[in-house]
């Protein structure tokens, strides 16, 4: 598995050349798009790496996971998805478009933006350090990582640029989606997204859910019906308006994130976290989907 991964980060270090880092967000365009690296965790303990698999990325919108664990464990099932649907959009994840001309008002899902927004409201706190608090909390425990921290450069990078992420939260306010305070909504939004992780750290919260909630010490932490419905959005969603396309060539549930982390989950088996930070079209990283491809097509994990 070793040389393998070897190879396939080797193969794919060119492919990242047909993508750019994210610019939206200026911390994150000062990030190497060269860089390319992959973490394995699996039940029995084994670990399997590869290229810049230590390198330090912030989180972005795989906490779109995290956060809704949390809030459903917060809220219960039924309260989370009253305010948020689990469809997938066919707009870009960042669109506002479908707000207004919608008539289900509620936005699609929780991976896309203004879903997410919505599910940080959610999150139970004094405050918004308060709610910001619990769910880094809860991160380090389902990921076993007591080293995850905010990186403060990126999340004043995305709260000074943040106006669209801004527009839907107020917009979602005056739709009586948002019940609470806008701003702290907010603040908790780019907070969780400006996280730092490592390939590694992402593995684990894939193995988490291979392992339907559990910890590697068996915590049933969420219960198996949460990790289903988690994990069954991101197959639908995960990946953005690519969800589809990328079901059909790695074919596991899976969420991405414009830092240029992917999780992807093999059912029962592994975790697998990838770095990646040049992006695709659809803000997906470019080689680390090739690279997953290539490694469900050796490892025949595919779920369909």
């Amino acid at each position: 598995m070793q040389e393998l991964l070897k190879e396939l980060v080797e193969k794919h270090r060119k492919t990242t050349e047909l993508g750019k880092v994210a610019s939206y967000i200026p911390e994150l365009e000062k990030t190497n798009p060269r860089n390319l690296g992959i973490y394995i965790l699996d039940n029995e303990g084994n670990e399997y790496f590869a290229g810049d698999y230590d390198n330090k990325f912030t989180v972005q919108s795989i906490s779109k996971v995290v956060a809704l664990m949390l809030a459903i464990l917060d809220n219960g099932e039924e309260y989370v998805f009253s305010k948020v649907g689990m469809d997938p959009s066919g707009d870009p994840f960042n669109s506002i478009r479908k707000l207004e001309t919608s008539s289900r008002r509620k936005p699609y899902n929780p991976m896309i933006n203004a879903g997410a927004i919505v599910v940080s409201s959610m999150i139970k706190g004094d405050d918004a350090k308060d709610k910001f608090n619990r769910l880094l909390e809860f991160f380090k425990k389902i990921t076993e990582d007591p080293s995850l921290e905010l990186n403060p450069k990126v999340y004043l990078s995305e709260s000074e640029t943040g106006n669209k992420n801004r527009a839907m939260g107020y917009y979602l306010k005056s739709e009586g989606i948002i019940t609470g305070n806008v701003e702290e909504a907010l603040e908790v939004y780019f907070k969780q997204c400006s996280i730092d992780v490592t390939a590694k750290t992402i593995a684990k919260l894939g193995l988490f859910l291979a392992n339907e909630g559990q910890t590697s010490t068996g915590e049933q932490v969420v219960s198996n019906r949460v990790s289903r419905i988690v994990k069954t959005l991101m197959v639908t969603c995960g990946m953005y308006d690519n969800s589809g396309e990328f079901a059909v060539r790695v074919g596991l549930p899976s969420k991405s994130g414009v830092g240029g982390g992917i999780v992807s989950v093999v059912p029962h088996k592994m975790g697998i976290g990838i770095y990646s930070p040049a992006l695709d079209q659809k803000g997906n990283p470019i080689a680390g989907v090739c690279l997953l491809e290539d490694l469900c097509n050796e490892l025949k994990c595919r779920i369909f």
